[in-house]
């Protein structure tokens, strides 16, 4: 996703949108898919002799969950994205690396299927929730008196 900055009218900001191969975000390295394109919306402008971007940048992915080993897809959705950089002499700006890096970084790092209920395959999740209070082992030492 390359900008010419000679595109950018003076003093505004230039509208970006539409889609994008997702194969230069290396997605493979952390473990997903890519399912669909790279889809944006950007607003790119100049300021001080550095470039901006700001607006939202979305891929959908195919992810292990970890629990059950189950495929499943998630939206990986970059809004607000916001960029900037410095300019140095060049005429165009390279913008997957910066699109790369928020999206890695929105990556769960350990996947699991719908948070709530039970895994496709049955294997029962772990609950954030305390479990119910029942007996317990120590309740036998309770009992016993001094």
């Amino acid at each position: 996703m390359k900008v010419h900055i000679r595109q950018i009218p003076q003093g505004d900001t230039l509208h970006l949108e539409g889609d994008e191969d997702p194969a230069g975000l290396g997605l493979q390295e952390a473990g997903a898919v890519p399912v669909s394109p790279l889809s944006y919306s950007l607003d790119v402008g100049m300021s001080e002799g550095g470039l901006f971007a700001t607006g939202r940048v979305s891929v959908r992915v195919r992810m292990q969950c970890v629990v059950c080993l189950a495929d499943m897809e998630i939206d990986v959705v970059a809004d607000p994205f916001s960029l900037q950089t410095e300019l140095t002499g060049r005429e165009q700006i390279d913008l997957t690396p910066f699109v790369r890096e928020d999206i890695h970084l929105l990556l769960p790092p350990h996947p699991k299927c719908d948070s709530g209920a039970e895994c496709p395959a049955g294997a029962p999740r772990t609950s954030l929730h305390p479990p119910e209070k029942g007996a317990s082992a120590w309740d036998a030492l309770d009992k016993l008196k001094n």
